[in-house]
């Protein structure tokens, strides 16, 4: 056999015998251009929604509790100026932001006469639902990027995906070589895209649907505390009439 031959053949065995680095890291450094660049905006996405997923696991937790805290000192019998002196015009929640916004409404009315009471509870219904929405939409922050992510990653990992497998093709028509060694690190990079697009795509769809129906929850709660708020205004606006 020809010296040259034989120290080709030595040699690509040699570098096959070289085990590829199949781990996140490795199939990371020899992606493409362009799949590094969907991993990294899959990453961020996925840890951008970790961190609100987390910050409205306890901002919702927080909200409940101190709405069930608030309700219970509400319908316990004391006099409304009293809870309202007490709370400090400093909201702490929806519900005790809903309180103190009708609460001032009404006290900037104390004088009004008799004729004038049907424009007040309209004022205080009209201030009440206004309350309603501003506690809302910031309840509802950053669940539109959730939801984002949820029905988007999917499709940003398959472009990585679809792309890392031209790179393979590529490869085979380059070495015109069918040996799966060829084409595997470039299908394993292409899968990695998919399963990043996955990892936060799954967990993002999740919480957006569990943290919109805890607002939903709460935006009904809002809405009873409310109309029960009204009446009893209502009745006290007969009284005075």
């Amino acid at each position: 056999m020809d010296p040259v031959t034989t120290t080709q053949v030595i040699t690509e065995t040699t570098v096959d015998a070289v085990p590829l680095d199949f781990s996140m890291w490795g199939l990371f450094l020899r992606a493409d251009l362009v799949v590094k660049l969907v991993m990294l905006g899959l990453l961020f996405a996925s840890v951008w929604s970790w961190a609100i997923i987390f910050d409205k696991w306890w901002r919702f937790a927080r909200v409940e509790r101190r709405a069930d805290q608030f309700e219970r000192i509400f319908w316990s019998g004391r006099s409304l100026d009293e809870l309202y002196q007490e709370m400090g015009h400093r909201p702490q929640h929806p519900l005790s932001a809903l309180f103190i916004a009708a609460m001032r409404e009404w006290r900037r009315s104390q004088d009004v006469v008799a004729s004038s009471f049907v424009g007040l509870k309209e004022r205080v219904d009209k201030v009440m639902q206004v309350t309603i929405s501003r506690e809302m939409m910031n309840l509802e922050s950053r669940l539109l990027f959730l939801a984002t992510v949820g029905s988007v990653a999917p499709f940003i990992g398959l472009f990585g995906t679809v792309w890392g497998i031209m790179n393979s093709f590529q490869s085979i028509a380059i070495s015109r070589d069918t040996n799966l060694a060829v084409v595997a690190p470039g299908i394993a990079e292409a899968l990695f895209a998919t399963a990043l697009g996955l990892v936060a795509a799954i967990p993002a769809v999740v919480a957006y649907n569990r943290f919109s129906n805890q607002s939903s929850r709460i935006g009904q709660r809002m809405e009873s505390f409310a109309d029960e708020f009204s009446a009893i205004l209502s009745r006290q606006l007969d009284e005075r009439g």
